[in-house]
């Protein structure tokens, strides 16, 4: 099979790869769709944490965000799951200890991530092998693009449950990247007034198109009572910043992660009286999602910008937009797409 993976900082090959064969209690899945997303980013520049902290290392088979077909099913697998249509979560707890046990595998110590942690495959390849017990099957109405989306929508469906939203609440949701705009779609499903915070005239222009008209620069936010303020952006200052906007007696949810540490004044959320959480991973909110894109409550089809093939996946890694790509924030990766010209396929960023 056909894979891309990354040799290094700004390093990528276009390989060819034995195809995975279904162990005991795993599937093999034609991959159809796959996100790129700004945890592939962070190891084509290498700043990605588990890097350093010796969770992952290169060569790594990037791509957690996918859809598929089972093709084949392993030892001890229900072939019922042949010629379904799935996605999976990323998270592949141990099963034994204490958080698995508890339903929080997705935080277990030693759990594996596709694409990510524990030299687990990922899905930028023309097939994948995974845990049955990771997958999800799509209902007809969710296409390979929505089952693509799934990975980041549970994330952001987490993020908006955090917040709590009641009819008529007004939110601030900040950074319009995929998960806070994902976040917004689930916050005014809800029923909330959703507000957005963004950096560049692009981002909020895209908002509008989205349908959220209360779109603002981070000096524009006007003096309003916020019930909840979503912190969906990587930017290190924003975290005190969120809770500077909160309503006393709202809800902060830190979803985006900073690239260097952030810091809050745990005074004033204790005389705020806010309630403060942090969101990792979709695991939890998987079925949610589906569920909402299947019966239409959300439609985050409008983020994808634009659908290339493996060859195409390194410079976009690199911040290359493909020609034609529309102005949502989301790329997605056919890998049935042929081959390109060989020059493409072997690259090393300068």
């Amino acid at each position: 099979m056909r894979a891309f993976v990354l040799t290094g900082p700004g390093a990528y090959e276009v390989q060819d790869l034995p195809a995975p064969v279904a162990g005991p209690g795993e599937v093999v899945v034609d991959v159809e769709r796959v996100g790129v997303c700004g945890t592939d980013m962070e190891f084509f520049t290498g700043e990605m944490a588990y890097l350093h902290q010796g969770h992952s290392a290169y060569p790594i088979l990037p791509g957690h965000e996918w859809s598929g077909l089972v093709t084949a099913v392993g030892e001890g697998v229900d072939p019922v799951w042949v010629g379904r249509r799935v996605m999976g979560d990323t998270m592949l707890g141990c099963g034994s200890c204490r958080r698995c046990l508890r339903g929080r595998r997705h935080v277990c110590e030693t759990r594996r991530e596709v694409g990510i942690r524990g030299a687990q495959p990922g899905a930028l390849a023309e097939q994948l092998a995974v845990p049955a017990s990771s997958l999800h099957a799509l209902p007809d109405s969710v296409d390979p693009v929505l089952g693509a989306l799934v990975e980041p929508g549970g994330n952001a469906l987490r993020a908006a449950r955090a917040a709590a939203p009641r009819p008529g609440d007004r939110a601030l949701v900040l950074g319009p990247g995929t998960i806070g705009l994902l976040a917004a779609m689930f916050l005014r499903a809800a029923g909330a007034e959703v507000h957005l915070m963004g950096a560049t005239d692009s981002s909020l222009a895209f908002a509008r198109q989205l349908g959220f008209e209360h779109v603002w620069t981070q000096d524009s936010v006007p003096e309003l009572a916020f019930d909840s303020v979503v912190d969906a952006t990587n930017a290190a200052h924003l975290p005190a910043t969120a809770l500077e906007l909160v309503e006393p007696g709202g809800r902060l949810v830190y979803i985006g992660l900073a690239g260097a540490p952030s810091g809050i004044d745990t005074r004033t959320l204790v005389l705020k009286d806010v309630t403060a959480v942090g969101v990792l991973s979709a695991s939890p909110g998987l079925d949610a999602a589906i569920r909402a894109y299947a019966d239409g409550s959300v439609d985050p089809r409008p983020l994808v910008a634009a659908t290339v093939g493996l060859d195409e996946v390194g410079p976009v890694l690199a911040g290359e937009l493909p020609p034609g790509a529309g102005p949502g924030p989301k790329i997605h990766v056919d890998p049935r797409i042929p081959a390109g010209p060989p020059s493409h396929a072997t690259r090393t960023a300068s």
